[in-house]
C-alpha cells in the first residue's frame, strides 16, 4: 500500500505540474462542459432593485391528497437540524443547480450545506418540466385516438378525456421520483445538512437562516468558504390593469387544477404556455391565447414558429397577435383560484390586432408572461453581491458575483433557463470556485426544445442572429414529408434546417421541427461541441427507416460544394489512370 500512496502522490504531481504549465486543464481532466460552436444569444436588459411582483408560491395540492402528502414529505419543510458553524460549500436553492451544486462539492470532498425554502426539486419537479410532459403525453394520445382514422383505425362512440385520472397519473409519477430529489437521499449521501428553510446574507461569508416550519422559531447563523446563489425564478404578474388583484393560475399553481375547465384564456405565449395551451384544447379545453407580439415564439425561427401555431390552430385554439390588453378581472366575490367546479368566471377586455375591441369570457385564465430571478430578500446587499431584479445576480463569465466568495447558477443569474443549462452552469460553477478551472459562461452550447406537438428543438446560432452580424452562412433544409419513416408515421410538417459557415461543413446552429425534435437535436449538438461537420455527419450511416435520418440527408446537401472544377477534373484524371493500369 505505501508503494501504491507514492505512486498515486508521484502522478498527482505530475498532473498539478500540467496543470501549472498549461498542458492539460480541469475540464480535460474530468470530463469537458465545454463546445466549439456558439449558442444563440439570449439577453434580458439590467433592471432595478426594486423587488418584481411575482406569483405566490403555492402549496402542492389537493392538500388532501395521499399522493401530494406522499410527495410533500419528501421534499418538504420537515427538516431543519442543529446546523454546524462552517461549511465549505452552502447552495441556497435546491432545484436543480443546487442539487448538482452539492453533488459536485462532495465528489471534490466538500462538507455542503444545502438550503431551500419551498420544496426540493424545484419548479422542474415540482410545477414545470416533470409535470408538463407527463400531462403532454396524455394529450398525444388523445389526439392521436382522435386522428387515427387516416390510419385505419375506427373508434366506437365518443372519445372520453378524464382529466382528474391524467392530474392523478402525474402526480403519481411526480410522487415516484421525488425521493431522488428528497431531503433524506440528500442528506444521506452529499450533505453534512439540508435544511428546508430562509436563507439571509448577514456578511460577506455568513448567513442566516430561518426554520420554514416555524417562523417564530430563532434562526441560525453560519459561516462558509464558498457559497452558491441558485433560487431560481418565479412568475412575474406583469402590469396589466386587474391582473395583481384577480387570482389566476400560474405555472405554480396550475398542476394543482383538479377538473378541466371547459375555457382557458392565455396571457402570453412563451414556451411552457403555449405547450399547455395545446395540452388543454386536446383534452376539450377551449383556449384562447393573447400574444402582444406580431407572431409566437419570437426568438425562435420563423419557419418553425409558423409551423408550431398552424399546429395550435389546426388544434382549435384561438390565438390573438398584437393584442393589447385593457382589463383582466374576475366576476363575482372570489378571492381564490377555483381548481374545480364551481368554477369562477374570468372576463379579458382586450383590443385585436384589426383595431376592434372585443371582451372574452373563461373558467381559468393562465399568466405566462414571464419570470423574474428570485433575488429579493436574500440581504445581498449585505453580502456584496451587485443584483438586479430583471437579470438577476450579476456574474461574471466564470459565474463569480461580484463577493468572489459567492457564485451563482442558473435561472437567477442567466437568460438560458432551461433545466439542462441550471445543471451544467452549476458543475462549471462549482469547479471554478474550488479548482479555478476557468470554465466560462460564454462557452456553454445551449440546446433548448418547446414541447408542443410538433417540437420546435434549436442548438447554436439562428439565421437571424447571423443576418444581424453580417456573417456568411449557407442553409440546409430537409422537410420530413420526403423522409421514408416520416411518410410511414403520417408525419406531412416538419424540417431539419443547419446553418453552416460559407461554402463550409462547419455548422453554426441547426433547427429541427419534428413530433421527437428534442431527442434528435442532440446529434447536432454533439457535432457542435465537438466540431463536426456536416460533411462527416452525412458520411454516418444511419439506421433506415428512421427520423433521424433526416439529419444526415440535409447533411449530405453539402456534397455538392465538394465538386468543385479542379476536383472534378483530378476525377476525371484519376479514372483514366485506374481504367489504363486495368487494361495493362
Amino acid at each position: 500500500r505505501s508503494e501504491f500512496v507514492k505512486m498515486s502522490e508521484e502522478e498527482a504531481q505530475k498532473i498539478c505540474e500540467a496543470l501549472d504549465n498549461g498542458s492539460t486543464t480541469i475540464n480535460e481532466l474530468l470530463g469537458s462542459l465545454h463546445n466549439k460552436g456558439k449558442s444563440a444569444v439570449l439577453t434580458i436588459p439590467k433592471g432595478s432593485k426594486t423587488p418584481a411582483i411575482v406569483a405566490t408560491e403555492y402549496p402542492m395540492g389537493p392538500a388532501q391528497d395521499e399522493i401530494i402528502k406522499e410527495t410533500v414529505n419528501h421534499v418538504g419543510p420537515h427538516h431543519f437540524p442543529k446546523l454546524k458553524e462552517k461549511y465549505d460549500l452552502v447552495a441556497i436553492g435546491a432545484g436543480v443547480a443546487g442539487l448538482l451544486s452539492v453533488i459536485v462539492g462532495k465528489s471534490l470532498g466538500k462538507k455542503c450545506l444545502l438550503i431551500e425554502k419551498h420544496y426540493m426539486g424545484g419548479d422542474c419537479l415540482i410545477v414545470g418540466c416533470f409535470p408538463s410532459k407527463a400531462l403532454i403525453a396524455c394529450a398525444r394520445k388523445a389526439y392521436e385516438l382522435k386522428n387515427c382514422e387516416e390510419f385505419g383505425i375506427h373508434l366506437n362512440g365518443n372519445i372520453q378525456v378524464d382529466f382528474p385520472f391524467i392530474m392523478n397519473r402525474m402526480r403519481k409519477l411526480r410522487a415516484s421520483i421525488a425521493p431522488h430529489d428528497g431531503v433524506l437521499r440528500y442528506a444521506r449521501d452529499f450533505c453534512e445538512d439540508v435544511v428546508i428553510g430562509q436563507a439571509e446574507f448577514i456578511g460577506k461569508r455568513s448567513l442566516k437562516i430561518f426554520d420554514a416550519r416555524d417562523k417564530d422559531a430563532t434562526p441560525q447563523e453560519i459561516n462558509f468558504d464558498k457559497c452558491i446563489i441558485c433560487t431560481g425564478a418565479s412568475a412575474v404578474i406583469v402590469p396589466i390593469p386587474g391582473l395583481r388583484e384577480t387570482p389566476h393560475l400560474t405555472n405554480g399553481n396550475f398542476f394543482n387544477l383538479e377538473e378541466l375547465p371547459p375555457r382557458a384564456c392565455l396571457i402570453g405565449a412563451g414556451p411552457i404556455g403555449i405547450e399547455m395551451a395545446q395540452a388543454l384544447q386536446r383534452f376539450g379545453c377551449q383556449v384562447t391565447i393573447f400574444e402582444i407580439h406580431t407572431h409566437l415564439l419570437p426568438r425562435e425561427d420563423q419557419d418553425a414558429a409558423k409551423l408550431v401555431t398552424q399546429a395550435l390552430i389546426d388544434d382549435g385554439v384561438h390565438v390573438h397577435y398584437s393584442v393589447k390588453l385593457h382589463n383582466v378581472g374576475i366576476k363575482g366575490n372570489a378571492t381564490t383560484v377555483a381548481y374545480k367546479s364551481p368554477w369562477s368566471i374570468y372576463f379579458v377586455e382586450a383590443t385585436l390586432a384589426d383595431g376592434t375591441n372585443q371582451t372574452f369570457e373563461c373558467e381559468a385564465l393562465l399568466n405566462a408572461t414571464g419570470r423574474a430571478p428570485n433575488v429579493s430578500g436574500l440581504g445581498l446587499d449585505l453580502a456584496g453581491v451587485d443584483y438586479d431584479t430583471r437579470s438577476g445576480v450579476h456574474i461574471d463569465d466564470f459565474f463569480a458575483t461580484t463577493n468572489a466568495h459567492i457564485y451563482a447558477a442558473g435561472d437567477v443569474c442567466s437568460p438560458y433557463k432551461f433545466t439542462h443549462a441550471a445543471d451544467f452552469m452549476a458543475r462549471i460553477a462549482v469547479r471554478n470556485a474550488f479548482l479555478d478551472a476557468k470554465s466560462k459562461h460564454s462557452d456553454l452550447l445551449v440546446p433548448w426544445c418547446t414541447y408542443t406537438d410538433p417540437e420546435v428543438a434549436h442548438v447554436g446560432l439562428y439565421e437571424h442572429e447571423l443576418d444581424d452580424k453580417s456573417i456568411p452562412y449557407d442553409s440546409y433544409i430537409r422537410q420530413l414529408k420526403d423522409v421514408d419513416r416520416c411518410k410511414c408515421e403520417g408525419i406531412t410538417k416538419g424540417f431539419v434546417k443547419i446553418s453552416c459557415v460559407k461554402d463550409s461543413d462547419s455548422i453554426l446552429g441547426a433547427t429541427i421541427v419534428a413530433p421527437n425534435a428534442g431527442d434528435l437535436i442532440s446529434e447536432l449538438s454533439v457535432a457542435i461541441q465537438n466540431g463536426i461537420g456536416v460533411k462527416d455527419i452525412a458520411g454516418v450511416m444511419h439506421s433506415y427507416p428512421t427520423t433521424a435520418e433526416a439529419i444526415r440527408q440535409c447533411c449530405a446537401q453539402f456534397f455538392p460544394k465538394l465538386r468543385t472544377p479542379a476536383l472534378n477534373r483530378a476525377l476525371e484524371i484519376r479514372m483514366t489512370q485506374v481504367a489504363a493500369a486495368k487494361d495493362s
